[in-house]
């Protein structure tokens, strides 16, 4: 989740979409704006989200939710 101020909130939205693996799904009148962040091959998420924090315009920025898959399984197996 990140937060903006109300004049920057605009510009906030289309810096984090210029952020290679970030996706806007949401965004209020209010100035929040909702993101989804994946590690890249030269980047991780957290790396992402301290570069939000960057963002001329930008309050705060949350992490609300983290999922972690590990890659080195075929999907739909569980380990034991």
């Amino acid at each position: 989740m990140v937060h903006a101020t109300l004049e920057a909130a605009d510009d906030v939205r289309r810096a984090i979409e210029a952020i290679e693996s970030a996706e806007v799904h949401a965004a209020g009148d209010d100035g929040r704006i909702v993101v989804v962040v994946e590690d890249t091959a030269t980047a991780t998420a957290a790396d992402q989200i301290m570069a939000m924090h960057q963002i001329p315009g930008v309050i705060s920025v949350t992490l609300t939710y983290h999922h972690f898959e590990d890659l080195s399984q075929p999907a739909g197996c569980a380990s034991s």
